[in-house]
């Protein structure tokens, strides 16, 4: 038997955005241990340099903003053209701003959309026509906690996380005909840069026993308050090995904590004032 015949074709390839750090790195680092080619995408990759060299061609390394419509459309057609295909797209990138939802500035407000939200669609706009085309594929959608919760000082990082989740429920309905699945990920507190990368609006004194006492809160939080992201990130591949894998993963006890007492209360309200909802109708 030669040895092409004793190859073995990886497993996968993924597509990973906001690769440099947190469960982004860990992602690609566990799917390339994994035997997997991965495709990381990020502003700056420089620190992947040695991830590269020990595992070669198997780590394509692609410097783009997801912001940046056309850099994504690029580096997908890089990844098509060294690896053939994509299997997995983790729309991974992005980051937090804290702060009352008055003191967030139009500018802070515009810029974490224009991350979370909009370069989550450029990913799906660049990657949509070659999954669909394959007929197969899995979506990965960074939510978080806060994807279904809020508190204060969360106000906008959380706007953006729920615009995400809503149209994922319609993109999943969307192209589940196509062979395509998609997985909101939803982790708790993670001990990634995340919270050091936080952008902090200006404050107002009439939040400070609000917002202000929860910032203060976080920074006080323990280190065994914040789940390990490799854990995270394995958490993500058991989805992505499941047959059947969930439109909603809740990573991390904080995140199943946090958000419980949020849908409850959902529907608690849609429960106790369905006298007044049906009277609507005449």
């Amino acid at each position: 038997m030669n040895e092409a015949s004793n190859h073995q074709a990886p497993l996968r390839t993924w597509l990973i955005t906001g690769s440099t750090s947190g469960i982004g790195r860990e992602l690609a680092l566990q799917a390339l241990e994994n035997g997997d080619t991965v495709s990381a995408l990020a502003r700056d990759t420089s620190s992947l340099a040695e991830l590269a060299q020990a595992h070669g061609e198997r780590l394509l390394l692609v410097p783009a903003d997801v912001r940046d419509e056309g850099a994504v459309r690029d580096a997908v057609e890089r990844t098509l053209a060294r690896f053939g295909r994509i299997d997995v797209v983790a729309n991974n990138a992005g980051y937090g701003l804290f702060g009352a939802v008055e003191e967030a500035s139009d500018a802070q407000a515009r810029a974490v959309f224009d991350t979370n939200v909009f370069g989550v669609l450029n990913v799906l706009r660049a990657t949509l026509p070659v999954l669909r085309a394959q007929r197969s594929g899995h979506i990965l959608q960074a939510s978080s906690v806060y994807g279904q919760s809020a508190h204060p000082g969360v106000g906008l990082l959380a706007a953006t996380k729920y615009a995400v989740e809503g149209l994922s429920d319609a993109l999943a309905a969307e192209v589940a005909p196509l062979g395509i699945k998609v997985t909101l990920i939803q982790p708790g507190m993670t001990a990634t840069p995340f919270l050091a990368n936080l952008d902090v609006a200006a404050g107002l004194d009439d939040y400070d026993g609000t917002v202000r006492e929860v910032h203060k809160a976080i920074g006080e939080l323990p280190a065994s308050a914040f789940s390990a992201a490799a854990r995270i990130a394995a958490g993500i591949r058991a989805a992505v090995d499941a047959p059947n894998p969930p439109l909603r993963l809740a990573l991390g006890t904080s995140s199943a904590t946090g958000m419980r007492p949020a849908l409850e209360a959902r529907i608690a309200d849609l429960d106790g004032w369905l006298h007044v909802t049906d009277a609507v109708d005449g």
